[in-house]
């Protein structure tokens, strides 16, 4: 009993530390298939703790985990509230979605040697981003950053295996990645120099002391360029088209439903916790940065995927466009605002999870890289995976009973409230711009015959069992929405400026 209270007291630092110590002993076991069971060992315990810190989050309030017992600004401390929670469950609980789809996949795009390695990174990436959500440590937030970027980098390019390109894509993910991270440690080096502390608590109080001071503006600026890096936004985002399209389909699962998710968080509670006094130098990051690199994602994003015949590239310009409907929400500066990012935030995380293995799926039992052209007909030689693919496809749309219809009406929800017409304008119209991509889809799916020659694929269950779940969920959650559309405006309330009216 002991045992287990001293676990659950402990738990805002073991769902970090756990797969970080897994990580290395699933690299090392030269079975496949026990590396993978650590794997899923380890997600399914971030998962389930993840679930546990959320409902006493929900019972009890804001947890405060010091780690050793070292109270800042002298430790690091874990800050466990309603946002990070929320968060927490998002991407444990889509870490554990791709691992399960990750066998099959890995087992047809890696050699068997690097198979155990992959797992090993993807422990690492899966602590690092847990960490990167709930460390309270500006500078520990920087080491979880490093943690996940550099294993992400390494994941990316074992897929040169089936695809050289992936090096290359790799290195100008590293190479971008370290740019970005030089530019959020000479922010945090800044703010450190006027404030002689780390801990963001203890910095959202000092800066709230120090509006219009100089070194506090560039160390602000410096932290966002670093982060909107990571997030890949616009015009930052030159690291994640190749990135998405040539790692192996089950890293770019975990990729698109994690890394960029964590950063935009990273980056929401930058803006809103960290610049708590919403002073005019804030207003012009959302309104003269943040606003119009999402407005310019939005359509670059949009057009770039409506002519694009290479589906994993269609899928990874969609998700830059997709980033931009998320910043747009946190650009108006207001809690709706907010609520519909972090909405946005978990619902595309399952879309975009969903289609990235569908397409996967398709590749790997074609053995070809999925063209426009190698959808013709794939409703009658893969029934599941289209359907499946189908219903994800409308969700991104925003058809209703889906989540992506959710996340558009509590997006125009916003911007209405907000009383910005043009954006207004902007979000509708490239709505229906994004049928130009969606609808070539479904139109190669369903209303095509195969093209002549193609052999009949036999789907295999482990690789669209994840598939289904996900695709469900698209559905289910679109239509009981209470647990994301909650779980979204108390995250609101955990880092916005003022309490949600």
């Amino acid at each position: 009993m002991i045992e287990i209270k001293a676990i659950l007291n402990n738990l805002p630092a073991l769902q970090v530390v756990v797969p970080l110590i897994l990580a290395p002993i699933a690299a090392l076991i030269t079975i496949p298939f026990l590396s993978w069971l650590i794997a899923i060992a380890g997600s399914i315990f971030c998962l389930i703790s993840s679930i546990v810190l959320l409902l006493k989050v929900s019972s009890s309030g804001t947890i405060n985990y010091y780690m050793g017992g070292w109270i800042p600004p002298y430790g690091i401390e874990y800050v466990i509230d309603d946002a990070s929670s929320f968060m927490i469950v998002v991407i444990s609980f889509m870490g554990l979605i791709a691992t399960i789809y990750a066998y099959t996949s890995l087992k047809y795009e890696i050699s068997k040697s690097n198979q155990s390695k992959v797992y090993g990174m993807w422990l690492l990436a899966l602590g690092g981003l847990l960490g990167l959500v709930t460390t309270g440590d500006a500078f520990n937030l920087f080491v979880f950053l490093e943690i996940s970027s550099l294993s992400s980098v390494t994941l990316v390019a074992l897929g040169s295996n089936k695809d050289k390109r992936a090096l290359t894509a790799a290195f100008n993910y590293l190479l971008i990645g370290a740019v970005g991270a030089t530019f959020y440690v000479i922010g945090v080096g800044l703010l450190y120099s006027v404030t002689g502390t780390l801990n963001i608590a203890d910095l959202t109080i000092k800066l709230s002391e120090l509006s219009g001071n100089n070194a506090v503006k560039a160390g602000i600026s410096f932290i966002v360029i670093g982060l909107m890096v990571k997030a890949a936004i616009y015009p930052l985002h030159i690291w994640l088209p190749a990135a998405y399209t040539f790692a192996p389909s089950a890293v770019a699962v975990l990729l698109t439903a994690t890394a960029t998710k964590a950063a935009l968080y990273v980056l929401a509670r930058i803006l809103f916790t960290l610049l708590s006094n919403a002073d005019e130098f804030t207003f012009i990051i959302l309104q003269w940065v943040l606003l119009p690199a999402s407005i310019v994602a939005i359509f670059f994003g949009t057009i770039r995927a409506i002519y694009e015949n290479d589906i994993k590239k269609l899928l990874a310009f969609s998700s830059l466009s997709q980033i931009g409907y998320i910043t747009i929400g946190l650009s108006l500066g207001t809690a709706a605002g907010i609520m519909a990012s972090f909405i946005h935030i978990a619902n595309h995380s399952m879309m975009k999870a969903a289609l990235f293995m569908g397409v996967g799926t398709i590749s790997i039992l074609s053995n070809q890289r999925v063209k426009l052209t190698n959808l013709k007909g794939l409703g009658q030689t893969m029934p599941i995976t289209s359907i499946c693919l189908t219903i994800v496809v409308l969700s991104l749309l925003g058809l209703p009973l889906t989540v992506g219809f959710i996340s558009k009406v509590f997006l125009l929800k916003a911007v209405f409230n907000h009383g910005n017409w043009p954006i207004l304008f902007i979000i509708v119209f490239t709505s229906f711009l994004a049928m130009g991509y969606a609808w070539k889809i479904i139109e190669q799916i369903w209303m095509n015959e195969p093209v002549e020659g193609t052999v009949k694929t036999y789907e295999k269950p482990s690789l669209y069992i994840p598939m289904i779940i996900l695709a469900c969920l698209n559905i289910i959650l679109g239509i009981y929405t209470y647990p994301i559309v909650n779980g979204s405006l108390q995250a609101s309330k955990a880092i916005f400026w003022k309490v949600v009216s």
